[in-house]
């Protein structure tokens, strides 16, 4: 008997160990550094598309997904957060001379990019 076979099908090698033949895999590199997005794509993956969680975990691509979505979502929230303070007029002077009206202000601009985030780039991407 071999003590590797190589299978085209799925691109994994297996090596005999004892009678058996068990896949070999690596886990990679990829250190997790994804935030709050990061966590909200793997939970929404692991409950609402199971497939799809278990091929990145097993091609070794998931901490690489999580953390492009977490980058994408945090710059995606940056940019809106500025072009809606500045639609809406909101600046220092606003939060120097009415501090409540400015934090008022800036939760619902918070709120509502995070919502357009998680529709756009948590919940439907791919």
């Amino acid at each position: 008997m071999q003590n590797e076979i190589y299978d085209k099908k799925n691109g994994i090698t297996y090596m005999l160990c004892g009678d058996y033949y068990l896949p070999e895999l690596t886990l990679a590199d990829t250190e997790p550094t994804y935030g709050k997005y990061g966590m909200l794509r793997k939970s929404y993956l692991q409950e609402h598309r199971k497939a799809k969680y278990q091929i990145l975990l097993l091609q070794g691509k998931l901490v690489e997904h999580l953390n492009q979505i977490d980058i994408e979502a945090r710059d995606r929230e940056e940019r809106l957060v500025k072009q809606m303070m500045e639609k809406q007029g909101i600046t220092e002077k606003l939060k120097r001379q009415d501090n409540m009206e400015w934090a008022r202000r800036m939760n619902t601009i918070y709120h509502d990019a995070e919502e357009m985030i998680l529709a756009e780039l948590i919940y439907m991407k791919g």
